[in-house]
This record gives C-alpha cells, sequence and structure tokens, in this order.
C-alpha cells in the first residue's frame, strides 16, 4: 500500500468534512470573464468569510490592462475568497499554492495565478490560485484578513491531498510581488492561528514544504519599501513598530522551509533590496535558500516574460523544488 493510499484511509474524513462546506465542483461566479478551460473555482469559507459584518464593498473584476485577453483578469474588494484549482494531466504527487499579488489593492488572478498554474501543472503540480480578501475593505481583521484567507487555504490544500491524490506534506507555497509578502507571512514566520477554527480542515498544520517568493513586497519599512503595499495593509501612517513588525526580514522562524526567490535588479517598483534583505535574514537562521537576480525585467514580470525578461525561472524553481522534496 502507498504512503497516499494510506493517507487516503486515514484522512477521508477530515476532507470529507471539509468539503461540507467549501465543496470542490462548486462552481463560484465572482466575475464577469468565464474561467479558463479546465479550471475550477470553490470558496475557501464554509458561509461567509469572517468578520464581514461592517464590509459593504462590492467585489469586481476587471481586465489587467486594457490589451489583456479574458483569461487575464484581476479582482478588487473580493468578498468571496475562493481557490481555483487546475490538475495536472501527469501528478507527480505534490500540489503548490499560488498567492497573486497586486499591491493588497486587487489580486492578478490571471497574470500569476491562471498563468503559471498552467505551466507547473504542467511539470505534475495540482495548482491552486489564492483570491484573498484585502486589508482596506473594512474586514474586522484589517491587516490580518489576507493572512487568514492564506492560512485556511493552505490548510484547504493539504486537506484536499487524499481526494486529489498528492501528499499532504509536499505542498508548496509560491507569491508573487504583494503577494509574496502574503507567502513569507505565511511560510516564514510560526504560524499564529489569525481565526476560529471552522470545520475538520483548520485541524492540518499551517506548513508548507517549499515556498517561492517572486519579486516579493518583504519589507515595510526604510528606503526600500513599496509605499502602495504599505499604505494598503497598514494605512497612511503606521508607526514605526507597526511598520518593523509586517517587515518580513524579521522574526524569521527557523522552522521556515526552504525558499527560492527571484528578482529583477531594475525593478523599479518593488526594489530587489527586498529580496537582498530576505536572504540575509533567511541565511541568519540557516534556512536553505537560493536567490535568483536578473539584470533585467522590471516588476511584474509573472510567467509571460516581456523581451529580455527573466523567463527562465519557472525551470530554477522547479530545479531547486526537486532538491527539496517537492
Amino acid at each position: 500500500m502507498t504512503s497516499i493510499d494510506r493517507r487516503t484511509l486515514l484522512a477521508g474524513t477530515i476532507a470529507s468534512a471539509a468539503m461540507a462546506g467549501p465543496a470542490l465542483g462548486q462552481t463560484v461566479k465572482t466575475g464577469p470573464f468565464p474561467l479558463p478551460q479546465g479550471f475550477e473555482r470553490f470558496p475557501i469559507w464554509p458561509g461567509k468569510a469572517p468578520g464581514g459584518e461592517q464590509v459593504t464593498v462590492q467585489e469586481v473584476e476587471t481586465l489587467r490592462r486594457p490589451d489583456s485577453g479574458p483569461d487575464d483578469g484581476v479582482f478588487a474588494h473580493v468578498v468571496t475568497p475562493t481557490l481555483t484549482l487546475l490538475r495536472p494531466a501527469k501528478p507527480n504527487g505534490a500540489a503548490i499554492l499560488l498567492i497573486p499579488g497586486g499591491g493588497y489593492s486587487r489580486v492578478a488572478i490571471g497574470h500569476e495565478g491562471y498563468n503559471v498554474a498552467r505551466r507547473l501543472a504542467a511539470a505534475g503540480y495540482a495548482c491552486f490560485s489564492l483570491l484573498y480578501r484585502l486589508p482596506a475593505d473594512g474586514w474586522a481583521a484589517g491587516a490580518e484578513a489576507p493572512l487568514q484567507d492564506a492560512q485556511r487555504a493552505l490548510r484547504l490544500v493539504r486537506a484536499l491531498a487524499p481526494r486529489e491524490r498528492y501528499d499532504a506534506n509536499r505542498v508548496g507555497v509560491m507569491g508573487f510581488s504583494a503577494g509574496g509578502h502574503l507567502a513569507a507571512w505565511l511560510t516564514s514566520r510560526t504560524p499564529v492561528e489569525s481565526y476560529k477554527p471552522v470545520d475538520s480542515a483548520d485541524r492540518e498544520p499551517i506548513k508548507a514544504a517549499v515556498a517561492a517568493y517572486i519579486y516579493p513586497v518583504i519589507q515595510m519599512e526604510g528606503p526600500f519599501v513599496h509605499a502602495g503595499s504599505r499604505t494598503q495593509l497598514l494605512g497612511e501612517t503606521p508607526s514605526p513598530e507597526r511598520m518593523r513588525d509586517y517587515s518580513l526580514d524579521q522574526d524569521v522562524s527557523a522552522e521556515t522551509p526552504p525558499v527560492f526567490l527571484a528578482h529583477a535588479i531594475d525593478d523599479p517598483a518593488v526594489p530587489v533590496d527586498n529580496s537582498l534583505a530576505m536572504l540575509a535574514s533567511l541565511r541568519a537562521r540557516g534556512i536553505a535558500a537560493e536567490c535568483h537576480l536578473f539584470e533585467n525585467g522590471g516588476h511584474g514580470f509573472g510567467l509571460v516574460a516581456p523581451p529580455a525578461a527573466p523567463a527562465p525561472w519557472p525551470d530554477l524553481f522547479l530545479d531547486f523544488a526537486k532538491r527539496h522534496g517537492l
């Protein structure tokens, strides 16, 4: 009997209970654009997301750019957090949670979700793209609302392992830009429970096997901060203590999984110094890390890179992930 078979028998009740709320296959219509072929979307919370009593915003999906195709959407004012699953044709027994960026004011679900999912699914990974709530929309948790969704999503991906036939201990997390901040928040600090458990999926640990931060927002203080992300997350005039608390090169846990970083040196929005600061902190903690700095590429190069941008990063990541058992 394989390890996945044993896990299927032991954890079937957890997966069944988790699916009683956010049911896989329960289609969620959250925007004007249809899901790309092969993708499946479902809510991460059974019922409404927590702490929404004072939320009055209306969720909206638009195109990332005027010339974008219909599957290059971005969401703002997210009310229904979801996971969008793409199953691999030839599974390798592992999964990746993708956290798109957007400056904590929107979520680029197409550019840094669907596109990247296609590439990683081709390598055998079950890919889950997270649509998460944004901190300035009136949620009771404030800045912690995205973290609630990220923690819940990681637990849910782990709980789905028996059903989707991958190993819950082979789940990676990859985030981009502000989503890189959220990914680092999720994986590089000792987990703190950000919400009350809602079902059996919340018995799963907040734990990833490998993490990747792609042109990440890391610092919330100092000269290299991305001001837009900080304002959305912490408000116009955060205290020095609050800025430090949300700077993820601080308080890196010794339990952080191996980390892959990629950044363009000419990034005009999120200075490469963010990745360098994170790398220094990971090294100080003795965490396995690999950092690729590319001469050009700007910010937000994603998977479909412009001319002269760092197109090889997915291959570099896949080599790193395989070396570390993902």
